[in-house]
């Protein structure tokens, strides 16, 4: 929002399109914003982790490292459980800081490695060595991870070199960042699948919701039965029954959220337009009638594929408001603000749900789990602030954002450029862009019938069908994390098949410590880049044709006899 970015982003202020930060604005602004994020999916957490049994991997992870402590089959298995996770964290990070070392320039390292060669490289499809992701990939679905391969095949093998070929015709832009080219079709084309796959999973939950409150089904869930002779089966069903028994009785009312985030919304709505000018009570009003929906298709992808899309939610409110508000008006930093408010509101949701999924798995009261969030949410919208006051001391009030600087913040930079070009209007996006919306969104409703309707029917291909939440994911970041997803599934297939009993106690204890390794990495990291300790090596593939000019130019040099 600031003059720095604005200069930096190559665009000229009229005075409407910068705003002058500091840390009571942004406190303000957070405390208004922030906590009717842990209301507006309220409703929907029984539904969503007791009934659709979401697995949410990263606190589904949480709760393996927890009960690996806890175990209630003995001291004998929380023994083995503890040894793997400990191994598993411990060869994660070191794999982490191994890798550490070859990043000493861009596109360097383990995570640019070509394994399926260099044209799939330029299409992103290669395997970058993530230990997080192979962790993930090991607690998602197998059907989950596959639908994202599928998407990527389908979208970098087809769909955008297609759409590339009409490059002259159907845009002129080259940039493949910019919303005029290329990427103003995989990302509406890609929330397009999502909205698709939402709306219908939306309708479903609704039905069902209906359902369970004509009918008391849920309570029913209590009562699980099982085989007397199978003592595994008794074992699990009798952990689901307790797990229920803790969640459904949290003393939570669903009337208490729907009321707590008309009141914050409405709050939020008066005082936000004071805040920044440029937008008005509607354009705020609309964010805030919007943001459960999308909260929801958010909340759900994240207990599918552990991935929040919230920036790209974000990204719809931005061009909706920017464009309505318009550039001589101030749409740049309405458009800011709209983006800023639901990418808190919609992402907090999801992290909450996560949470919910970690309670519920380890016996932790929700009621505890949400007083937990209002106490973080708190403090993150004193410390946040402090963050950036931090920032702008170390690099200078304007400096923070100037490119080539040490903190030039390059995100900001491209929302920057988004929120410039939404207030030109969405008669920016390409040609025919509308259209394949159109097409997406009806792919991932024809799919969700299908699946439903082979469910019902239980017809073999039901646990073939691919996910359209899952297929959608690789239209925004690419086909290298599906790679990464599949190791794992693929590494737990032949670990179940080789030994099925000690996957069953192991493997989401592996998993775990596989992410949370690699997590702790990311402390040491920062503290080297901001002492600006650089990696001394730069591992780079290169292809025969660059091997020979590279010959050509430093061989001869090198080996010429002296004169």
């Amino acid at each position: 929002m600031n003059g720095t970015v604005a200069k930096s982003a190559g665009g000229t202020s009229n005075g409407q399109d910068v705003s002058t930060l500091h840390a009571g604005k942004i406190m303000a602004f957070l405390f208004l914003v922030s906590f009717s994020s842990l209301l507006c999916t309220l409703p929907l957490r029984k539904l969503m982790i007791v009934e659709y049994k979401l697995m949410y991997p990263s606190g589904s992870a949480i709760a393996g490292i927890v009960n690996s402590f806890h175990t209630p089959k003995g001291a004998t298995t929380a023994k083995l459980q503890v040894k793997a996770l400990i191994k598993s964290a411990v060869g994660s990070f070191t794999w982490a800081f191994f890798q550490w070392f070859y990043t000493a320039g861009h596109d360097c390292g383990f995570r640019s490695f070509p394994l399926f060669g260099l044209n799939a490289y330029k299409e992103k499809f290669y395997f970058d060595f993530s230990s997080s992701l192979v962790g993930v990939g090991m607690i998602c679905p197998y059907l989950i991870n596959f639908s994202m391969l599928f998407g990527s095949i389908v979208s970098s093998c087809f769909i955008w070199p297609a759409i590339q070929s009409m490059q002259g015709k159907w845009f002129t832009d080259v940039s493949p960042i910019s919303f005029k080219g290329i990427n103003g079709y995989k990302v509406p084309m890609g929330i397009s699948m999502v909205l698709g796959d939402c709306l219908f999973q939306l309708g479903t939950i609704s039905t069902k919701a209906a359902q369970h409150f004509l009918k008391g089904r849920l309570g029913q869930r209590l009562a699980v039965s099982c085989d007397p002779d199978d003592e595994i089966q008794c074992q699990a069903r009798y952990d689901e029954q307790r797990r229920n028994e803790v969640f459904l009785k949290d003393g939570i009312p669903d009337q208490f959220a729907v009321a707590g985030y008309v009141a914050l919304a409405a709050l939020s709505t008066a005082a936000v337009p004071h805040i920044f000018p440029q937008i008005r009570y509607k354009h705020v009003a609309l964010v805030y009638a919007v943001a459960p929906l999308l909260a929801f298709c958010n909340s759900y992808g994240s207990g599918l594929v552990d991935w929040s899309l919230a920036t790209v939610y974000a990204k719809l409110a931005l061009f909706a408001v920017g464009g309505w508000v318009g550039a001589a008006s101030g749409g740049v930093i309405a458009g800011l603000v709209a983006c800023g408010i639901m990418v808190v509101v919609i992402g907090n949701a999801a992290e909450l749900m996560q949470d919910f999924k970690t309670g519920y798995l380890t016996l932790t009261s929700p009621v505890s789990m949400f007083a937990s969030q209002v106490i973080g949410t708190a403090l993150g919208c004193v410390i946040n602030p402090g963050v950036f006051l931090m920032f702008q001391r170390l690099a200078g009030a304007d400096h923070l954002g100037e490119a080539g600087a040490t903190y030039s913040a390059p995100i900001a930079i491209v929302y920057r450029g988004l929120a410039v070009l939404s207030a030109e209007g969405l008669d920016t996006l390409p040609s025919h862009s509308a259209a394949l919306c159109a097409a997406c969104f009806a792919v991932a409703l024809s799919l969700d019938a299908v699946a439903a309707v082979a469910a019902a029917r239980r017809w073999r291909v039901r646990g073939c069908v691919p996910n359209p939440m899952a297929m959608a994911i690789p239209f925004f970041v690419g086909p290298m994390f599906a790679v990464d997803l599949c190791v794992g599934s693929l590494l737990l297939l032949a670990w179940r098949k080789a030994d099925k009993q000690g996957a069953s106690m192991l493997a989401i204890v592996v998993a775990s410590g596989l992410i949370c390794g690699e997590g702790l990495w990311a402390l040491p990291s920062s503290v080297l880049s901001m002492l600006n300790v650089q990696p001394p090596i730069c591992m780079k593939f290169l292809s025969s044709y660059q091997s020979q000019q590279m010959r050509q130019s430093f061989v001869p040099t090198i080996d010429a006899p002296p004169q």
